[in-house]
């Protein structure tokens, strides 16, 4: 920054670029009222490389911000200093960093563990992005949520470093550029054993918001993609999901749509959901991989191995905990997959012979008798 009698300049750095001005002044000067900001734009005193700024417009890195001299600031009346709400203890800030499992200058992925929601509410004062204040960085920037899982699901959680990350993260999970595998232990076994939910979802009226159900006249496009990795017996099955839309709950309400609750999962699944021979009531619903392009080009790709519980859960139900990691990675959408086109041309082909004979027996049925020529002796 520059000042003189004139004048305060403040340079543009590339974490703001292409932000409103006036989220820059909330960063960086949030002393500065939105309408003294509006002020300084209408007398023509805020001044962006040197022409008049008003407070919507999008800045650029490298660009000039000219404000008046401090002094023409309002003077407020001074209030106490409050301490942050809620200081981390040093046990919560070694827990936080103890979750992250990869890193980048822009980023890092931790293992969420089941019980500890992603955002608070009113109810919930312990949460990770309270914790993430463990994570800032010297200038006291601390990292961004970009995505969430429920409380009760553990495994891979992005977070970004920078705002600009964040933008360019929730840009990629928006426009559906992040693969995201799941697992999870159903009640039962799905009669197909590779398959696509693809069930419209919406806000279930009385529940305030906090469950979801197939709606097909007013729901959201929902698609889900599941294939089986094993069974045991027809009592459960160890599914991999992956969300292909991101809907709230999306994952726990199709598996529960078509039969098959996630174990542990009371919500959706309701008594069904609980299995019995010692296998933990917990959700059994795991974000095990995750994969995006991070800015400037490359890939992250971070797998985790599920908690506790659920890894009890799979040994009890003698299950390989290798198999999950054998099946490839999905990056298509199935339903436009040449198996699934193959699959859904035979069947309309099988459908189209059905009606033709169909046809041929109504005008047989219908049609004129006819009598054979006699055999000629």
């Amino acid at each position: 920054m520059a000042a003189n009698s004139d004048h305060r300049s403040f340079t543009v750095a590339d974490d703001d670029d292409q932000i409103r001005l006036d989220r820059w002044f909330k960063r960086h000067l949030p002393d500065i009222s939105f309408n003294q900001v509006s002020r300084w734009a209408r007398t023509g005193q805020l001044r962006l490389d040197g022409k008049r700024a008003t407070p919507g417009d999008r800045i650029a890195a490298g660009q000039i911000i000219r404000l008046p001299p401090a002094e023409a600031a309002p003077v407020k009346t001074a209030r106490p200093l409050r301490p942050p709400p809620n200081p981390l203890s040093e046990d919560e800030i070694e827990f936080v960093r103890s979750l992250v499992v990869a890193s980048g200058p822009d980023w890092y992925v931790l293992n969420k563990p089941p019980g500890l929601a992603t955002q608070g509410g009113t109810k919930t004062k312990n949460h990770l992005d309270r914790l993430l204040s463990g994570l800032a960085d010297e200038a006291g920037n601390r990292p961004k949520l970009v995505h969430r899982l429920d409380k009760d699901t553990s495994g891979v959680l992005l977070v970004a470093r920078t705002a600009r990350a964040a933008a360019h993260f929730a840009k990629a999970f928006a426009g559906r550029g992040a693969t995201k595998i799941y697992w999870a232990l159903v009640t039962g076994v799905p009669s197909i054993e590779d398959g696509l939910i693809d069930l419209p979802l919406a806000k279930q009226p009385g529940t305030g918001g906090e469950k979801m159900h197939v709606d097909q006249e007013n729901g959201q496009p929902s698609k889900s993609r599941y294939q089986l990795i094993d069974r045991a017996g027809n009592r459960a099955a160890w599914l991999e999901l992956r969300p292909l839309t991101g809907r709230t709950h999306q994952l726990r309400a199709h598996t529960a749509a078509i039969g098959h609750p996630i174990v542990g999962d009371a919500k959706y699944g309701g008594p069904e959901a609980f299995l019995t021979g010692g296998i933990s009531r917990k959700m059994h619903l795991h974000a095990r991989r995750l994969r995006i392009d991070a800015p400037g080009g490359k890939t992250i790709d971070v797998t985790v191995d599920p908690p506790p519980h659920f890894a009890e859960s799979l040994t009890a139900l003698g299950f390989d905990p290798a198999a999950g990691a054998a099946i490839p990675l999905h990056t298509a959408d199935p339903a436009r997959s040449p198996e699934v086109k193959a699959r859904r041309a035979a069947a309309a082909a099988k459908t189209a012979r059905k009606a033709r004979k169909g046809e041929r027996r109504s005008r047989g049925a219908g049609g004129p008798t006819t009598s054979r020529k006699p055999k000629r002796r």
